[in-house]
């Protein structure tokens, strides 16, 4: 499918790829309002997510990771930088790795490198935490407003043990393009990842942003895009 997107800009293709529940237009608004002088700035509502309206989440990652070469080939869109935060940040990983041409440069936060021995009750923790959303009807009404189709999929899909692609995130050596790995200082099972994948692989570059945590690039918007910025003046 067609992603629905907002642009604004001009320039090199700079997508963002928001984080779970939210939308294009409602995350990365410091990054968008900073980099629209610059760039060609687009950002896509995942599927499921805004505008983008579908009950069929069942291949979530591999369907958005088709949906957005789909939404590029509509767009006119050879290749552009991607930058994705937490569930937008998976969906830029399989993205570079099924279609490397359309990558300029990947940048991700939010992103756990490698499965946690403890990942059964971490995610059981996770996953209450979503479930209790569905107990606040202002939060109810608030996603209901901002989202076309069923957003509460999103939870049900949260609920399966099995539903973060680690075998994605564990690998990033067949993406081709310069990599940013991004994390918090408050996340360590995020700020692993800065020991772990420059190990593995020589394109991937890190960074660990102070006074912040999972969802960095709004806890501290301006470090998070001076980074992201340096990061994209050093490609050619």
């Amino acid at each position: 499918m067609i992603l629905h997107t907002e642009s604004f800009g001009t320039g090199e293709p700079l997508v963002f790829l928001h984080n779970g529940l939210l939308t294009g237009l409602t995350d990365f608004e410091f990054q968008r309002d900073h980099l629209k002088g610059r760039y060609h700035v687009i950002l896509p509502d995942l599927r499921g997510h805004g505008e983008s309206a579908s009950d069929e989440l069942d291949r979530f990652f591999e369907d958005n990771a088709a949906d957005l070469a789909e939404t590029f080939d509509h767009l006119g869109i050879e290749a552009a930088h991607i930058v994705g935060a937490s569930l937008g940040a998976l969906v830029g990983i399989i993205f570079a790795k099924r279609y490397p041409a359309k990558v300029k440069s990947l940048a991700i936060s939010g992103v756990i490198a490698e499965k946690p021995a403890n990942w059964p009750e971490l995610h059981k923790q996770e996953a209450h935490k979503w479930r209790q959303i569905l107990h606040y009807e202002e939060a109810i009404t608030y996603y209901s407003q901002m989202h076309k189709g069923d957003w509460r999929k999103f939870i049900e899909m949260g609920q399966a043990e099995d539903w973060y692609p680690f075998e994605e995130t564990k690998d990033l050596s067949d993406i081709g393009s310069p990599v940013l790995y991004i994390a918090g200082e408050g996340n360590p099972r995020e700020v692993e990842g800065v020991l772990y994948y420059p190990g593995k692989h020589d394109h991937v570059h890190v960074s660990v942003i102070p006074f912040a945590s999972h969802l960095v690039h709004a806890e501290q918007a301006e470090v998070y895009t001076q980074t992201l910025e340096l990061f994209l003046s050093q490609i050619d």
